[in-house]
């Protein structure tokens, strides 16, 4: 298995940056796809970004296509989330997840483990 934890979540103006980082021990981490989610007070957990093994295909949600940037350091374990362009609307508690086999990239319940969260809050 595989252990997650997210850091660089905090307090933005809107428009500005933030890069979301997800340190992962255990199993090898290019074992796993990994992917993004986000879930803001009073709402479902909701897909971000996705990255495959090697991390040669990516998808982004609509809503952050064109702002936000995720990659991955194979070598150092590590997932990364760069937001540009942030708005209100980006506020959510920011999750990182992996799982080891395909599956609808944007489906939660295809991820198998997860990190415990971090806040990311974008003032007006």
């Amino acid at each position: 298995q595989v252990q997650l934890v997210e850091s660089g979540g905090g307090l933005v103006q809107t428009g500005g940056s933030l890069r979301l980082s997800c340190a992962a021990s255990g199993r090898t981490f290019s074992d796993y796809a990994m992917g993004w989610f986000r879930q803001a007070p009073g709402k479902a957990r909701e897909f971000v970004a996705y990255i495959s093994w090697s991390g040669d295909h990516t998808v982004l949600d609509d809503s952050v296509e064109g702002r936000f940037t995720i990659s991955r350091d194979n070598a150092n374990n590590m997932l990364y989330l760069q937001m540009n362009k942030l708005r209100p609307e980006d506020t959510a508690v920011y999750y990182c997840a992996a799982r080891r086999f395909y599956g609808t990239y944007g489906r939660a319940e295809t991820y198998d483990y997860w990190g415990q969260g971090t806040q990311v809050t974008v003032s007006s």
